[in-house]
């Protein structure tokens, strides 16, 4: 009789579809339940509330389906290809290898995450919307130096992991590297703030600190983390997870400064027209330019020449206005040219389709994309368990798989950003102005808006919109889930799940609407920034090690792959909606927030615990002396 034990069970394609589709339904429709209420919020925010039909919507929802399906592809080859690699690395190197491998390795796998992650793309797609004329150094940063800004990026995250390995290898307390780099952060932040090349590389800078904490990043480092933690380490296991991903956020916004630095003291950018006032200095809000979009100076020119009307202006005549036999006589009449009031956009056509994009080069900008981020992150994983550990693969076919996974989620992904959600962004930023001042409505040339009056009102309907964004979009971010639980546990249940997870969503809310109002008013970055750190580091040093770890943490959980490119899209919308020179800083006030809610609540928390455990005790003394 034949041995059977070892025969394969052969499947036909039909019943291995029949057995798959089940287990890719709920990976579908798990990415869908982090993705859809944002979308759907700001889809309906502009067609109810702005009233101005979704252009290129046909692109954009075929885009949101290709994200969806990138995502649930990357995850996957996340979790099967990339993830085994760290786990198994994590813990066999410490036994292997002595202190300074530990630390190369660390400092290549935080570098090379960063490459990998989703939501690094955002930031090489962000400069085409920059005015080389008015900020030169941010616009080559973005388009020239591109490359250079996202390897200052994966360093700066490089070192980050290196000192997140010595902590968890020492024990170290996480306030003794917040003191240091918040003050190095405040100093390059305040000398840039007063130095019209420097400025507007700030946002940029303190952006680039949120992109980094996404799917790939925060998994990768926390494996090798933990696992060198579980070999060699003396700290303790139920929070030495924490705090890497708080060091991974403030030593790229590090980097990138000093790149700014760089090239601005080496010279190695072209100025072509600086501002004709100090970026600095100006406090021009939004409600002192109230003709945005009303005549120009060209129009104006034009029609001294040519005595031609622009086709998109109204003609009022003032005076005397009398009828008699049937005519309107004026006597002293005076002749206005003005642009079409509001209103008119719902008869023009709507553009479904961006005619100048193209799917295929678009498709195989994307697969070069993902090819560069990942591949080169596989071949030092196989480089090191091969010729420094001397360790075979294990489960080599899944790893394969799970990679393959991996390139073309990731390409689908980068594809997903260019069809939806960059031009999804972009539009919404740039309408959410037409609530308080007159502007041009993304794919239309018809002046809309202040819909909601010049004033503080129309303001406010902008500033509360960024805050049900904020709100709502972290509440659904599942990390946010996962970190309420774990702090849940870790705290013995004085710090609810529920109660940390409205925390830092407030916090959010309030970040992203405070970014929001910075673009309205001209606010400088520093100006928002600066004040929130220094009370942090007063609130950090009375707060204890356990909240001091997951409130810094926290930021981390509201930087995900889909909000990243949205909320940086529509930061640069609005931004050049209101005609500020640079739309960063969203991001930046959405990390720093809810760091501060935490602690806050944190203090709150701790103070009532301490109260809770002290009145038993304070009865027991009194009965054991009675």
């Amino acid at each position: 009789m034949a041995d059977t034990s070892t025969a394969k069970l052969k499947l036909s394609l039909n019943e291995t579809a029949k057995l798959l589709m089940p287990y890719g339904y709920d990976r579908f429709k798990e990415q869908l339940s982090s993705v859809w209420l944002i979308i759907t919020y700001l889809i309906l925010f502009q067609l109810i509330v702005l009233r101005i039909p979704l252009v290129d919507s046909l692109m954009i929802g075929m885009g949101i389906g290709v994200v969806i399906i990138g995502l649930m592809f990357f995850m996957e080859g996340l979790i099967l290809g990339l993830m085994p690699f760290g786990e198994t690395i994590g813990t066999l190197l410490p036994q292997k290898a002595g202190l300074t491998i530990i630390l190369i390795f660390a400092f290549v796998v935080g570098m090379g995450a960063t490459f990998a992650e989703p939501a690094i793309a955002t930031l090489q797609l962000a400069g085409k919307s920059i005015d080389p004329n008015q900020t030169p150094l941010l616009y080559d940063l973005l388009n020239q130096y591109s490359w250079q800004l996202v390897v200052s990026v994966g360093v700066g995250v490089g070192i980050a992991v290196i000192f997140g390995v010595l902590r968890f290898l020492y024990d170290w307390s996480l306030k003794i590297l917040i003191y240091p780099l918040v003050i190095i952060l405040a100093i390059l932040t305040v000398f840039a703030h007063f130095n019209d090349i420097l400025h507007p590389i700030i946002g940029l800078a303190w952006d680039s600190g949120a992109v980094t904490t996404g799917p790939v990043t925060v998994p990768l480092v926390l494996a090798l983390g933990i696992g060198v933690c579980r070999i060699v380490g003396t700290a303790n296991s139920g929070s030495a997870g924490f705090g890497i991903v708080t060091l991974a956020s403030l030593f790229p916004i590090i980097a990138v400064l000093s790149l700014g630095y760089f090239h601005y003291f080496t010279g190695n950018y072209e100025i072509k027209s600086l501002p004709t006032e100090h970026s600095v200095a100006s406090s021009t809000t939004i409600s002192q330019k109230k003709n945005l979009h009303g005549i120009s100076k060209t129009e104006y020119e034009d029609f001294i020449k040519t005595g031609k009307v622009p086709e998109d202006a109204n003609l009022i005549y003032e005076g005397n206005k009398e009828f008699s036999d049937g005519k309107i006589i004026i006597t002293n009449p005076k002749l206005l040219i003005t642009k079409k009031e509001a209103g008119g956009i719902l008869g023009e056509h709507v553009r479904f389709w961006n005619p100048e994009l193209s799917i295929v080069e678009n498709a195989l900008s994307a697969l070069i994309g993902a090819i560069r981020a990942i591949l080169p992150l596989v071949l030092f994983f196989w480089l090191v368990l091969k010729f420094v550990l001397k360790e075979k693969i294990s489960h080599a076919d899944e790893i394969v798989l799970g990679i393959g996974f991996a390139l073309f989620g990731m390409m689908l992904f980068m594809l997903g950003i260019n069809l939806a959600l960059d031009p999804l962004g972009s539009q919404v930023g740039t309408n959410v102005a037409a609530s308080f001042s007159s502007i041009e409505p993304y794919g239309f040339k018809t002046a809309v808006g202040p819909l909601f009056g010049e004033g503080f009102g129309g303001e406010l309907v902008a500033i509360l919109f960024a805050f049900v964004l904020g709100y709502s979009a972290t509440l659904a971010e599942p990390a946010l889930n996962a970190l309420g639980s774990t702090v849940e546990k870790i705290t013995v249940g004085a710090f609810k799940k529920g109660l940390l997870m409205q925390t830092v969503a407030f916090g959010v809310g309030i970040g992203i609407a405070l970014g929001i109002a910075k673009m309205i008013y001209n606010i400088p970055l520093t100006y928002l920034l600066i004040p929130p750190y220094i009370l942090l580091i007063f609130i950090t040093f009375i707060s204890k090690e356990d909240f001091v770890n997951f409130a810094w943490d926290s930021a981390g959980v509201t930087t995900g792959p889909i909000t990243v490119p949205l909320v940086l899209a529509m930061g640069l919308g609005i931004g050049g909606a209101v005609g500020i020179l640079e739309g960063f800083g969203v991001l930046a006030m959405a990390s720093v927030s809810p760091i501060l809610s935490v602690l806050i609540v944190g203090l709150l928390v701790g103070n009532q615990k301490s109260k809770t455990i002290e009145a038993p005790s304070a009865h027991l003394e009194k009965s054991v002396s009675a």
